[in-house]
């Protein structure tokens, strides 16, 4: 399935409007709830009709030291009236609920923007754990922006009072009362997340309407504490346009579980997916568990390597395996799939992508798994490559990957990252039936006889029969060891293994791919931003305001990494010049180098966060000049 494209010229975007939009942080310890808080008033935006993206950012460990600098957890949302692509650059509203989120997260607040803060938490204890040496809710370091301190902690006792709950739980809904306060500040319905509360807490009523009125009294607050007199006002953003259809929010676990269950439907399989628990693809495994209806089984294996193992033995069977993982475990997996690749059975791998190597930042995101995905099996052990650009993307791709491992009998191998995993948008949900089926076909014919059946045997695309394991007839060998052409015997000399490794790699080379479309832009600009996977969004952007400004540039963006578009060179040796951005030292600028021996240059980032779009519009300026 193609890429979308969207085509500006520069007289276009200079005549575009600029998108009303907002950049909302909320910050935290990670037992104040921040995720809870941005999740439900990302669900109340997106019922506003509001385009949006998130950004969830939180700590590897599972409960840090409370009120430190390393156990703060955040939550970015950007929401507008017109097209969203990333969860912003600067915030222009931080609410920080202790001094530590204060510390690590206020020099990313734009000039003038706005600081909410619970100023009941910035007692001494907690301003030594941060590593104040004074208040800064009470000297002028805060001058740059705006400032409003209000004690939510004692506001939130004040709301609850009346139920009854110590003081350690009573404090647990003030993040309620800071949703409360958001949602009054962007004209947002409280009711859905009243009914959310009633929900989630039907076997305990009293939390129900502790956190109810907590909510209740922020958004009371915003209303009658005269807040204008300092500036700041009620903000209503208008819905996006958008084409007719039912949207749901989703990341991009839950985009690629769907694809996936889509995938087999397709197909007409039943589908196993054998996991290991590991930050940041366990969500997926969560989001499968809960679709059993779907003819899905879920196994939750004991490691790495039993998850894999189980998956190709369920595709042995005629079942279409899955497993996923994140570098490290995809690591361990490398056997299992090597055994894939030679035994030609199909199977889905998806890699979410973190911060490496080895343990490395758990929580944080990375594209540091390409050299894996494409090179990283001993011998020569082809493997189809697919990067999904989107949350919502997430949907198709893990269709397509379901495609080529059914159809070319075949392992591929999907990635995502983990701003991707957990990245949240707006998805219109399509109607299944625009889709092309792909049925697979078991081969159940016993052989005439006096013939013999050949498990290796090739279609028109390389591929080899699937057969289900006990079909009377079909008897054959299948393993580790080099196969015999056809046959499938084991065959250890030189000509054998020339052809089979030729016959494996051609298989893959011959997938058939779409062209690569133009993303943005045309043909032979001066400048061609090309990226792979989560890039997306902030080169999008760049490239859309350096082409109001005038400039010549075009973007192209990858999703078939292996093997890459057959148009691609051609495009490639086009343009001018080529940048490519990447959350890695250069692994997609020197395959294209690789590839089509063109000067690639890179743009790399490694910290653990997203590009900014500042950062792509200030290197796009740098390689034009």
């Amino acid at each position: 399935m193609a890429t979308a494209t969207d085509t500006l010229s520069p007289a276009e975007a200079q005549a575009s409007p600029s998108p009303e939009a907002v950049v909302v942080r909320f910050a935290g310890d990670s037992g104040d709830g921040m995720q809870l808080t941005g999740g439900q008033f990302t669900l109340s935006t997106a019922l506003a009709g509001n385009d949006l993206a998130t950004f969830p950012d939180f700590p590897a460990e599972i409960r840090a030291p409370q009120g430190t600098l390393f156990g703060v957890s955040a939550f970015q949302i950007n929401f507008g009236s017109s097209e969203i692509d990333t969860a912003g650059d600067a915030p222009d509203v931080l609410i920080a609920m202790n001094p530590a989120a204060l510390k690590t997260n206020v020099e990313a607040l734009k000039p003038g923007g706005l600081i909410i803060a619970d100023e009941g938490e910035f007692n001494q204890r907690n301003l030594d754990k941060a590593k104040y040496d004074a208040n800064p809710l009470e000297d002028d370091s805060l001058g740059k922006w705006q400032l409003l301190k209000l004690n939510i902690s004692q506001l939130t006792l004040d709301a609850v009072k009346p139920y009854g709950l110590g003081n350690k739980e009573a404090l647990r809904c003030k993040n309620m009362w800071t949703l409360g306060l958001a949602l009054w500040m962007f004209d947002r319905d409280r009711a859905p997340l009243v009914d959310w509360l009633k929900a989630k807490f039907a076997k305990s009523p009293v939390l129900a309407d502790a956190n109810i009125a907590a909510l209740n009294a922020g958004h009371a607050y915003g209303e009658t504490a005269e807040l204008g007199a300092m500036g700041i006002t009620q903000r209503h953003v208008v819905a996006a346009p958008a084409e007719p259809g039912l949207y749901r929010t989703v990341t991009g676990a839950d985009a690629i579980a769907l694809g996936l269950v889509a995938g087999a439907q397709l197909a007409s399989l039943p589908m196993f997916y054998g996991g290991y628990p590991i930050t940041p693809a366990s969500a997926i495994l969560h989001a499968l568990a809960r679709l059993k209806e779907f003819g899905v089984t879920t196994f939750q294996a004991e490691d790495e390597i039993a998850a894999v193992a189980s998956a190709l033995g369920a595709s042995y069977a005629g079942s279409l395996g899955v497993t996923c993982s994140s570098g490290p475990g995809i690591a361990l997996k490398t056997e299992a799939i090597g055994l894939a690749i030679m035994t030609e059975l199909p199977l889905v791998i998806v890699n979410a992508q973190r911060g490496g190597p080895s343990t490395g930042l758990p929580t944080k995101t990375e594209q540091s798994d390409l050299y894996q995905a494409v090179y990283g099996r001993n011998g020569d052990a082809p493997v189809p490559v697919i990067a999904s650009r989107s949350a919502a993307d997430c949907f198709d791709c893990a269709i397509e990957a379901v495609r080529i491992a059914t159809q070319y009998m075949t392992p591929v191998m999907l990635l995502t990252d983990g701003y991707l995993q957990n990245a949240a948008e707006p998805w219109k949900v399509p109607d299944l039936s625009s889709y092309e089926p792909f049925p697979v076909t078991f081969h159940d014919q016993a052989p005439a006889e006096g013939e013999k059946f050949l498990p290796y045997a090739r279609d028109n695309k390389l591929s080899r029969p699937w057969v289900k394991p006990g079909t009377p007839g079909l008897l054959h060998r299948i393993g580790g060891i080099e196969k015999a052409q056809g046959t499938g015997n084991i065959d250890y000399s030189p000509r054998n293994h020339q052809a089979m490794t030729d016959t494996r790699r051609d298989k893959v080379l011959g997938i058939a791919v779409p062209d690569q479309e133009i993303a943005l832009g045309e043909e032979g600009s001066d400048l061609v931003v090309v990226g792979w996977g989560s890039t997306y969004g902030p080169i999008h952007q760049a490239v859309r305001r350096a082409r109001a400004r005038g400039l010549s540039v075009s973007q192209l963006h990858i999703r078939h990494i292996w093997p890459l578009p057959a148009n691609l060179g051609s495009l490639l040796k086009g343009y001018g010049k080529i940048l490519v951005p990447e959350m890695n030292t250069g692994q997609l600028k020197t395959v294209l180098r690789d590839q089509y021996l063109v000067d690639a240059q890179p743009l790399n980032k490694v910290s653990g966060q997203p590009f900014t779009i500042a950062e792509i519009e200030a290197a796009i300026e740098g390689a034009i000049g």
